[in-house]
């Protein structure tokens, strides 16, 4: 049996470990304020918000969750990623926690309750003083992720055992409370699925589910580089990318330039550079994404020029955006991958200059990518290609394993086939 100290440091392996203790602050930031009043005050906030406020609504239907495939899912992208498994399994269901935020999707899920999530906080106590002692840099700088994840495993072995769903499939892999999902389920003999819905990082944990489903070698020698695998592994291309295969970027001319940023972009960069493509490529139409977490106000860079337009990520699909795209350009950003499989010329740009996270996921050193390091140098290189624009949907093959394959287009297919099959055995 796993003291608390081993359970909670699985659940909490990612953001507890050396690496990503050492990425620059603004990457820490997206998941736990840099100041610690700051952190105390969101501790505040989960007490009584999400600990009490659970306890004054009732959200299970038990009818609802008992034997059937759970697609368990923490986040609207969680949820598009799964969608296609809910249409051809009908004995699945969405299960998410509580509170999770879904964005849109917050009615269309089914609910596990956390009311019972209060009672196992006697454990803070024991496992801070044990956290501190084998990991004191990371305890002192994310306390407050601590915090949050206590009582999730607990509350979920209780629920695996009460409704004995029949498997449980994933698409997050190191968030505290898919984790702590995932370890409840092995704890109950439910089978695991995991189906890679992002890139992937160095910094995830070992695979260790039942069955693993990832997009191509790219996720696979990441994983491998992780630690030991468990469980079979199959390599399915990206099942999100299918409907949009057949609708790739044919064009050589450059009309319209996408910059995605997310959290870890410093808004002044994105800002000059905007202003700065807009003036010099009038005849452009930039599109603005901003990442779904990202709650900064962009009306201002909308506002310098009739050709800039935003694109809502609460609402509009990623490839939905690409698709309207001939460049892409973001820092340290899965979409340069979904770019390039739908054709569309994607650039890295570095937006945090000061605080530098160099390929974190390896697209420059795979060639998936052109980078330009300045303003200059960006326009210089759009300018080179406005009606010669590259060909790039073959840089993708090492991420996606289905390109130049019959299943291009059909890593649906081939997902649920391997999953039927699973399930079967």
């Amino acid at each position: 049996m796993p003291s608390w100290y081993q359970t909670y440091s699985n659940i909490l392996f990612t953001h507890f470990s050396e690496g990503f203790l050492q990425l620059p602050e603004n990457a820490k930031a997206a998941v736990s304020p840099k100041n610690a009043l700051t952190r105390l005050l969101k501790m505040g906030g989960y007490t009584f918000v999400r600990l009490f406020g659970n306890l004054l609504s009732a959200v299970e239907k038990p009818q609802a969750l008992e034997g059937k495939v759970w697609l368990y899912v923490v986040s609207q992208n969680n949820y598009d990623s799964l969608k296609f498994i809910a249409e051809g399994l009908p004995d699945s269901v969405f299960v998410a926690g509580q509170s999770k935020a879904l964005g849109k999707y917050r009615y269309a899920v089914q609910r596990i309750s956390l009311r019972q999530k209060i009672i196992f906080y006697y454990k803070l106590l024991p496992l801070s003083l044990q956290f501190l002692k084998h990991n004191r840099k990371s305890t002192l700088r994310f306390f407050d992720l601590l915090y949050d994840a206590i009582g999730f495993y607990e509350v979920y072995l209780e629920k695996i055992r009460k409704y004995k769903p029949k498997a449980i499939i994933f698409a997050n892999d190191h968030n505290a409370d898919a984790r702590a999902m995932l370890l409840a389920a092995k704890a109950n003999g439910i089978k695991t699925v995991y189906i890679q819905h992002a890139s992937v990082s160095a910094l995830f944990p070992p695979l260790s589910f039942d069955l693993n489903l990832l997009e191509g070698q790219d996720a696979l020698d990441k994983y491998c580089s992780c630690g030991p695998i468990s469980g079979e592994v199959k390599l399915i291309g990206l099942p999100k990318a299918d409907a949009f295969v057949f609708k790739r970027n044919q064009s050589n001319t450059i009309r319209t330039i996408g910059i995605g940023c997310n959290l870890l972009d410093d808004l002044t960069e994105i800002k000059n550079l905007v202003k700065s493509l807009s003036l010099a490529l009038p005849d452009i139409k930039f599109i603005l994404r901003p990442h779904p977490r990202d709650k900064r106000n962009f009306q201002a860079m909308v506002a310098m020029s009739p050709n800039i337009t935003l694109s809502d990520s609460h609402h509009e699909l990623t490839f939905d955006y690409l698709q309207q795209l001939d460049v892409q350009i973001s820092g340290n950003s899965g979409i340069h991958l979904e770019a390039v499989l739908l054709n569309v010329w994607s650039i890295f740009y570095d937006f945090n200059p000061s605080q530098r996270l160099d390929d974190y996921y390896g697209f420059i050193k795979h060639g998936l990518v052109d980078t330009s390091d300045s303003t200059v140098h960006l326009l210089s290189l759009l300018k080179l290609n406005l009606t010669s624009k590259p060909n790039v949907v073959g840089r993708a093959a090492y991420y996606n394993s289905t390109i130049d394959t019959p299943y291009d287009g059909n890593s649906k297919t081939l997902a649920l086939n391997c999953i039927n099959s699973f399930l079967r055995s």
